[in-house]
């Protein structure tokens, strides 16, 4: 009686692997871990192979960050910021706080022109003299500066800091909306007689229109009519 192999004394025939030298039994073709046979991962995801995470896209996916805008490097900026060249996407001013800075620019031309009047009619009746020549020319000469120092106060700060006291105090400042750069002598001087100008000759209805007009820009950057007219934007900085 025999009890088969002497080596296999259980009497079981060994099993032979299957075909192709993979003892796990999976067939040929299989996928290994990842999305079910048959379907196909969502779109922007990778194929998975094998074991392990799926591999990492060469690029990002689009549609990540601001929309691009043609020309612009950068993209186009959201409301409330504006792609400058040269500076890149930067926060525009707020309404309030270029009234504010207007208000400020206001008083101190103001203190300007009251202490240039003292010195000017100071000097004119300071010695006690009661001609009429010398009082009629201490009040012409005290307008003409007074208009001067208007003009120039806004004019010469712009163009020479790309900026005004009041709107340096507020964290602002005055740039060319298409370099960047600060604006020059007469980009100053339009921005600053434009509303003058038109409020003229519109019996003030024009200046007061100019004053609201930035509520007026459909682009989100706040730029008046007179900020177009001289080419200029108003930033934070």
């Amino acid at each position: 009686m025999s009890f088969g192999d002497p080596n296999n004394p259980y009497g079981q025939q060994p099993q032979q692997p299957p075909q192709g030298g993979n003892p796990y039994g999976q067939q040929q073709g299989q996928p290994g871990y990842g999305y079910p046979q048959g379907q196909q991962a969502p779109q922007g995801v990778p194929p998975q192979q094998g074991y392990g995470y799926p591999q990492a896209p060469a690029q990002a996916p689009q549609g990540y960050g601001y929309p691009q805008a043609p020309g612009i490097p950068g993209g186009q900026a959201p409301e409330g910021y504006a792609n400058v060249p040269g500076l890149g996407v930067v926060e525009v001013g707020s309404y309030g706080a270029r009234f504010g800075a207007r208000l400020l620019d206001m008083i101190f031309a103001y203190i300007v022109v009251i202490i240039l009047n003292l010195i000017i009619l100071g000097s004119a009746f300071g010695t006690g003299t009661k001609s009429s020549g010398v009082a009629l020319g201490a009040m012409l000469g005290s307008i003409i500066v007074s208009f001067l120092t208007f003009i120039f106060y806004d004019v010469i700060f712009v163009s020479t800091m790309g900026t005004t006291p009041g709107k340096k105090i507020l964290g602002m400042r005055i740039v060319n909306s298409r370099t960047g750069q600060k604006p020059n002598f007469g980009a100053a001087l339009v921005r600053w007689g434009f509303p003058i100008g038109l409020g003229y000759i519109t019996c003030f209805l024009g200046y007061v229109l100019i004053v609201i007009s930035p509520f007026f820009d459909n682009t989100g950057q706040l730029r008046g009519w007179h900020d177009k007219a001289a080419n200029t934007l108003v930033i934070k900085g």
